[in-house]
This record gives C-alpha cells, structure tokens and sequence, in this order.
C-alpha cells in the first residue's frame, strides 16, 4: 500500500471512530469531556470539565481521533455536519458547536436525537440545504431523514472537524471528548478517545 492510501486508511479510521460518538445511546452511555492528566498503558487519566478525576480504563484495540479547529466560512451547501444546539426564545436553535464531517463520513449517524452538552440540547447530524448570512451568524437548514431543522450559528460558536491522530497525541493538558460504559462513580471503559490537536478543546 502507498503512502497515500495509508493516510487516507488512518483518516478513515479515524473519523469513523468519531462517528461513533454521536449514536451513543445516553441511557446506556456516558460521555467525558475534559483534560488528560496521564496515559499509563491502557489507563487514561482525565479531570472532567466539572472537576471530576476519572479513571478510563481503554479496551483492547482501542483508537484515537484528532479534532482540529475550523470556521463557519468553511460550511458549504451539500456537506454534512453535526450541529449541538439548544431552542431560544427566536423559534429556532442556536448552536453551540459544530463540527464538520469529511466527506467521505456524509450520513454518518444522521438524524436528530437528545445532547447532553446544555439544556433541552439536541445532537442534529444532517446535510446543509442552505445558508442565509446575517450581522449575527448564519443561519443553517438542514435536513436528515424524515425530517429538517433550522439552526442559528451565532458568532463565536465552535467549530471544528476531524482528523487522524495517534495515542502519542493523549498529552498531559490536552482536550479529550470520550463515550463509553459507566463502570463505577469516577470510572469508564471505552475503546474510543477524540483528542484536540494544536490546542484545540473538543466542543462535543
């Protein structure tokens, strides 16, 4: 296999790990969001953003996915994004952060379903059919499955897409967002970690 089309084999697998964030069920999995303390083995160490100290305990061929910032210019009709929002008193959701999938993951986990990341938030995986600019941000509408939404990106809004990485980028401060199994009060099994690069924070 060429370099090329081993770069493109680690970008694959990289981000469909990722993927696999945004069709966990909440009911039966939990999500760590915070700071790597330590990586010994199979064991990473993470203070949660609400000052926890948790212990995950990463599975057998366990893997890693970058997340590198992006911008709301990079948006275009056609491409697929996965939109965190919650509803404001305008009628339509105003995101809290996006992230932009390559495309070669378009469709991946579509649809609109319950997000834990603030208050009657919702998780809206789905193709943009348009975008109307305005002063504040743009908005968005995308449509899924059975179904479409209109989400407002306000300025200053996260936005993010994904990338390969390795285990040798789980450093000492850098950002992590993890799914796994709640397997005691500060302790999760997972066999996926999405990590930031270049001092970006996952807004997952």
């Amino acid at each position: 296999m060429d370099r090329k089309r081993l770069i493109a084999a680690a970008l694959m697998l990289s981000v469909a790990t990722l993927a696999a964030f945004q069709n966990a069920e909440a009911a039966e999995r939990v999500r760590v969001r915070g700071i790597v303390e330590s990586l010994d083995g199979d064991t990473l160490k993470v203070k949660s953003r609400d000052g926890k100290d948790i212990t995950v305990a990463l599975k057998s061929g366990w893997s890693v996915g970058g997340v590198v910032k992006a911008a709301v210019s990079d948006i275009k009709p056609g491409d697929f994004v996965g939109i965190a929002s919650q509803p404001t008193d305008s009628g339509i959701n105003g995101a809290i952060e996006v992230v932009i999938f390559p495309a070669s993951m378009k469709g991946t986990g579509e649809g609109d379903r319950p997000w834990d990341s603030a208050p009657n938030g919702s998780m809206t995986n789905a193709t943009v059919t348009n975008a109307v600019t305005s002063v504040s941000g743009p908005t968005l509408t995308l449509t899924y499955k059975g179904g479409e939404r209109k989400i407002k990106i306000p300025d200053g809004t996260p936005v993010v897409t994904l990338t390969s990485a390795t285990k040798a980028d789980l450093k000492p401060g850098s950002g992590v967002f993890i799914t796994g199994e709640q397997t005691g009060e500060t302790t999760v099994s997972a066999n996926r970690v999405a990590v930031g690069l270049n001092g970006t924070v996952p807004p997952m």
